[in-house]
């Protein structure tokens, strides 16, 4: 299991600029992206105690959250994920969905998953039935990915971040969302050994400090 490290900042426009322009002359642009940039939409899943958010917001050691994921509007790839921490550090894992399929577990309808040859499919059901996991809210947002090879360095833009509200229907592209709030720019470097240095001083902001923001409570704050 591959944990990596993670940085998050807070960042404003100018900010944003500066960072940019730096990562521009060192990294490479994420090559699935178009025009350097691509669109997310999320739909996470949560309780009813409302677990993964009360254990985000606690800052609690050891966490996980699902989420089902597609980008750029395009819903013949959309990928079931769920994200860990464990201290601080951070992996993923990832199952890939049919359209009809992400519909049906919107939709709770559960039957099927059972059989799937992803033992990520199966390990959500569990979590539906046992837990109760339910999809909770839509998170749309923009991203700017860059790229760095040696130490597996990646450090996105993330921005324009709103939020389905209660809405659920997130493979309709004219699903209603709003701006989730004054939300920032958000900075994100993830990587895997280590951090080289000229990375490291690529993303440095006088003033700026890691913060432990979260794109799925700042949208649930509306619902």
């Amino acid at each position: 299991m591959n944990y990596r490290h993670e940085w998050k900042h807070e960042l404003n426009y100018l900010d944003l600029l500066t960072i940019r322009q730096r990562l521009r002359a060192v990294m490479e642009p994420d090559p699935h992206a178009i025009d350097g940039k691509y669109l997310i939409r999320s739909l996470y899943f949560d309780n009813l105690q409302d677990k993964a958010l009360r254990e985000k917001l606690d800052g609690v050691n050891m966490r996980e959250k699902f989420r089902i994921r597609y980008y750029n509007g395009d819903t013949s790839l959309i990928h079931l994920e769920k994200k860990s921490k464990v201290n601080g550090l951070g992996t993923k894992f990832s199952a890939p969905l049919t359209a009809a399929q992400a519909q049906a577990i919107v939709g709770g309808k559960l039957d099927g998953m059972l059989d799937s040859p992803y033992p990520l499919i199966r390990e959500l059901y569990c979590k539906m039935r046992d837990q109760g996991l339910r999809p909770q809210t839509i998170v749309d947002y923009t991203r700017e990915p860059f790229i760095y090879r040696p130490g597996n360095v990646r450090v996105t833009f993330d921005y324009d971040i709103r939020t389905g509200l209660r809405s659920t229907d997130f493979l309709n592209p004219d699903c209603p969302t709003i701006p989730a709030g004054d939300a920032p720019i958000i900075l994100e470097v993830k990587w895997d050994e280590y951090l080289p240095s000229i990375i490291r001083d690529a993303v440095q902001t006088p003033g700026r400090r890691v913060t432990a923001f979260s794109k799925y409570a700042q949208c649930r704050i509306y619902g």
